[in-house]
């Protein structure tokens, strides 16, 4: 099952990412182009907020019950996921590369390397 570390080392080999911690010394932030695509507490119950399409963000709330609004973030745009075993990693990381597709989808091209996925 996935974890932080797991979490953290597949978001780092996509290109052009970087990790720091703005918020606090708990939250680690993982940022595409200086823009976030994906967060988790390193000290609370393992999850994940990604973005996502408004029109996904409704569908995987009312599908999957580990699926959440995220807290503290524009609840339109971005998902919280409890990591409970309940989605397989495949899922969870089609989830990663949709949030990443998505912050980099909407970086001026002249400002981006197109990403090897």
């Amino acid at each position: 099952m996935l974890n932080i570390e797991l979490f953290r080392n597949y978001c780092l080999k996509k290109n052009s990412v970087s990790e720091s911690f703005p918020f606090n010394e708990t939250t680690l932030v993982l940022k595409v182009f200086n823009k976030i695509f994906a967060l988790t507490d390193l000290e609370e119950d393992f999850k994940i907020v990604l973005k996502a399409k408004p029109e996904d963000v409704i569908l995987l709330i009312e599908q999957y019950k580990c699926i959440s609004g995220a807290y503290h973030m524009n609840k339109k745009h971005w998902i919280s996921i409890e990591i409970d075993g309940s989605l397989s990693d495949n899922f969870i990381t089609e989830l990663i590369n949709n949030s990443y597709n998505l912050v980099i989808s909407g970086i001026p091209e002249k400002f981006r390397k197109l990403p090897e996925n």
